[in-house]
């Protein structure tokens, strides 16, 4: 979205619609900064300064990054193997159930439905969390750049284990 944002701004910078989508300026480094539109509201604030000055602007920068995390995350489980269906069928292969309920896929599979989408939701929403923290406060690099290099390395961990 930024990329287009700016090559749609760059060559039809007057047009109402382009400036709704991103308005953007030249910083003093050179690079196109993000000042007006939907991605400035969608791009992280650089320091609590700008979160005192501009609330309204972290307000919708957090809503955006926790909804956008916790939408990533149920589609994950879907894609990944993770979802209800998928955990239903390898306890009943494993011969596993939930006591209190019906030894059938259907009723595992209800049952895990109330649980692991609203988990993985919250887990997202908790990684969300996590890198909003770490853009607030000026980590090094960006959060989601820290989430991606813990997240990798970890990947290495357990290859090695």
């Amino acid at each position: 979205l930024y990329f287009i944002s700016q090559m749609l701004y760059k060559r039809y910078g007057g047009n109402l619609l382009v400036q709704l989508l991103g308005r953007w300026q030249e910083s003093q480094y050179g690079q196109m900064a993000p000042v007006g539109g939907l991605v400035y509201y969608i791009s992280p604030p650089h320091n609590l300064y700008e979160v005192a000055a501009n609330p309204m602007h972290a307000f919708f920068y957090i809503i955006f990054m926790l909804s956008a995390c916790a939408l990533f995350s149920k589609t994950w489980i879907e894609v990944s193997g993770s979802s209800a269906n998928d955990v239903a069928k390898q306890l009943k292969d494993q011969q596993m159930f939930i006591q209190g309920h019906r030894d059938n896929l259907q009723s595992l599979k209800k049952e895990l439905n109330r649980y692991i989408p609203t988990a993985a939701a919250f887990g997202g929403m908790c990684i969300g969390a996590l890198t909003i923290v770490a853009d607030f406060l000026v980590a090094i690099g960006s959060g989601t750049g820290i989430l991606l290099a813990v997240t990798i390395i970890y990947s290495y961990f357990e290859q090695y284990d």
